[in-house]
């Protein structure tokens, strides 16, 4: 099993933090942005598109709430079973940017900000 490191290019597009996963830390999973299968992730598809590293970097939206691929049934159901708030993950690297969030997340090993 890996250890969890801070590592930025393991930040989900959608605030997730992949260098915490249980999937990714037993390497069943590259993580978000390396993971080519995760191609109906609207969320990933639109970042790539866009060439954001996160939905904090998105123009279009100010609240990431408002953005239908972001705020859709599937994310509010993950969110609700694994009490993960990813809208406070967006809003968290925002505020202080994509390393010290890898930065922080890695170091209180944590995959989500927990609702």
């Amino acid at each position: 099993m890996l250890e969890v490191k801070n590592d930025p290019s393991l930040v989900a597009f959608c605030g997730l933090y992949c260098g915490a996963c249980k999937k990714y830390l037993t390497e069943k999973c590259p993580g978000c942005v390396k993971n080519e299968k995760a191609s109906w992730c609207q969320v990933r598809v639109c970042c790539l598109e866009h060439g954001y590293k996160s939905c904090a970097e998105c123009k279009e939206f100010d609240n990431v709430f408002d953005c239908a691929k972001f705020n859709n049934f599937f994310s509010k159901l993950f969110g609700f079973i694994f009490r993960s708030d990813r809208g406070a993950c967006i809003a968290r690297i925002k505020e202080i940017g994509l390393e010290a969030f890898a930065r922080e997340m890695a170091e209180k090993k944590m995959q989500t900000i927990k609702k």
